[in-house]
């Protein structure tokens, strides 16, 4: 009798929990601990740890009651399209700083093209976590 007790009780599937949105979250916008819950649910790619989430930015908008996956979540954007940005040219031995406007919005680490507001050419550099756009000078 113990034994199919046992049976019963470890076949059991043991519940698992999802994030899903408490509210509609446009795209753009960090997610706070209030954004997001846990329900006691399996839902297909939806993250199951909330720290995961808070601090992201949402790439697409989410629903209320949808599950937060991790592919809609990005770093938060530190650039805006046509921002006035920080242009630092860089090298072993010489900096040089102006100013550039972002032709497109990034966080950092990423690639994008700024144009140099003094020689008006287009430059590609990397933001950098001060929201300075970095461009290696080729030796």
């Amino acid at each position: 009798m113990w034994r199919a007790l046992l049976l019963f009780v470890t076949a059991a599937p043991a519940l698992a929990e999802s994030l899903v949105a408490t509210r509609t979250i446009r795209a753009a916008t960090v997610l706070g601990p209030e954004d997001i819950t846990l329900v006691a649910a399996v839902l297909p790619g939806a993250l199951t740890d909330p720290t995961l989430a808070v601090g992201l930015e949402a790439r697409v908008a989410i629903y209320a009651g949808r599950p937060v996956r991790g592919e809609d979540l990005g770093p938060p954007t530190l650039v805006g399209r046509n921002q006035i940005v920080a242009l630092i040219y860089a090298s072993e031995s010489l900096a040089i700083a102006t100013e550039g406007r972002a032709l497109a919005r990034g966080s950092e680490g990423d690639v994008i093209k700024v144009l140099n507001l003094t020689s008006r050419a287009t430059i590609i550099g990397q933001i950098g976590p001060d929201g300075a756009v970095y461009v290696r000078l080729e030796e």
